[in-house]
């Protein structure tokens, strides 16, 4: 049901939960509790269903730091930590940055920005109060202040935000079209939040032409937008940054070479 090389992943990430600072090696010499077992054998169980493993243990690490998710939340991939780690070694650790997050979800990105940028106001955005919940609660378990705002970028505007306010806008939108669910695994498409995968199959651009329209007002001049994108639509995406007004648009490719993120500069008004 999955590679050899997942299940090895799956085996050290169970161990290390289950049985505290344990490593493999020593354990083939030593006999586990009953109860580990069980929690084992438990989780295996749910795996069979192709159930995601950070839900079946109710956590994951982002960017080294511990995070709490559950199904009202995406769970943080690899390539979201490329684009978060974009933007801490773009500016100053002491900067008294304006950073928002729009989508959320259990908060990894918002969180991470405020644990290496002490110093900056960081606003987390979400349409869901169970989501917004979750990214609260990351927050405390990492030790971090962020505001928490429930909002819709599709309908509320400037979200109550003040014109040349933010020096950064951040986003992991849904961007998933229906035609790449062909090539997407069970564990995706049946657990996690549709919501927060999918964009409407009428408009697949839809967030990143709101959040630029957004951007183009409430970032500072020189603020600048991070989006993580579909690989397939870096160009699509690249042309409503363009359309919006913003410069400087510079995709990128993640580690597995794939276009994965794009980000861009606001000008000056015309």
């Amino acid at each position: 049901m999955y590679p050899e090389r997942e299940i090895e992943s799956f085996l050290r990430i169970l161990f290390k939960h289950y049985v505290t600072s344990a490593s493999l090696p020593m354990l083939y010499d030593n006999e586990i509790s009953a109860n580990v077992e069980q929690q084992i054998l438990a989780a295996i169980d749910e795996l069979k269903k192709y159930r995601p493993i950070q839900y079946i243990l109710g956590e994951t690490e982002f960017y080294g730091l511990p995070f709490e998710v559950n199904p009202d939340v995406l769970i943080p991939r690899p390539e979201t930590e490329e684009l978060v780690d974009w933007i801490v070694r773009n500016y100053d650790r002491n900067a008294a940055l304006s950073i928002v997050d729009i989508g959320s979800g259990s908060g990894c990105i918002s969180v991470t920005l405020k644990y290496n940028f002490p110093y900056a106001n960081v606003w987390a955005i979400d349409i869901s109060e169970p989501t917004l919940s979750v990214a609260g609660r990351n927050a405390a378990r990492n030790k971090t202040k962020v505001n928490h705002l429930l909002k819709d970028v599709l309908t509320d505007g400037m979200m109550g935000f003040e014109c040349d306010s933010l020096d950064v806008i951040v986003s992991n939108p849904p961007y998933v079209t229906l035609s790449d669910t062909q090539f997407m695994q069970p564990n995706v498409l049946e657990y996690e939040p549709r919501c927060a995968l999918f964009a409407p199959d009428n408009d697949p651009f839809i967030f990143y032409k709101r959040i630029a329209a957004f951007g183009k007002k409430s970032l500072k001049e020189g603020g600048r937008i991070f989006f993580e994108i579909n690989e397939a639509y870096p160009e699509e995406v690249a042309n409503i940054l363009k359309q919006h007004c913003f410069s400087d648009i510079s995709p990128r490719r993640d580690i597995n070479e794939k276009w994965r993120m794009i980000s861009a500069r606001k000008n000056s008004a015309p």
